[in-house]
């Protein structure tokens, strides 16, 4: 438990730290132009701000975890490599976990996009006029 509490406490200083700023940092600029250069509505914005907090909390947090599990497998080039590929599961984990969160929170719908479309969404300007739908069979 005690390993768990160190990563806690090293994901808010240090690398990790800036790389989920960076992230969402960066994003959440980009996604600021377009809501005041009229490309999104405000809701859009809503779940993309939702989204882009998760996004730098998961990849501080894989980060962290990457580091540690590289570190236990191989100390020194397994740190390395943990931290980077801890940061690309993190930032798709919490992609995703922002997307549904946001959706559920601000549009009211259920989104079952998976981490690769909501990047993809993330690269377009188009999608703020695009509609959630569910549809069930009877």
């Amino acid at each position: 438990m005690a390993m768990f509490e160190k990563v806690w406490e090293n994901m808010f200083e240090g690398g990790s730290l800036w790389a989920g700023v960076i992230n969402g940092g960066l994003a959440q600029v980009q996604d600021t132009v377009a809501l005041t250069s009229g490309r999104m509505k405000a809701d859009d914005y809503a779940v993309r701000s939702t989204r882009n907090v998760t996004t730098a909390l998961g990849t501080m947090a894989g980060v962290e975890y990457g580091a540690v599990l590289g570190s236990a497998v191989l100390p020194g080039v397994g740190t390395i490599i943990g931290s980077i590929v801890g940061g690309i599961v993190g930032d798709q984990v919490g992609t995703f976990a922002g997307s549904q969160a946001g959706n559920m929170l601000f549009k009211r719908t259920r989104n079952y996009e998976s981490p690769k479309q909501v990047k993809e969404l993330t690269m377009s300007s188009s999608d703020a006029s695009q509609t959630d739908e569910v549809s069930t069979v009877q």
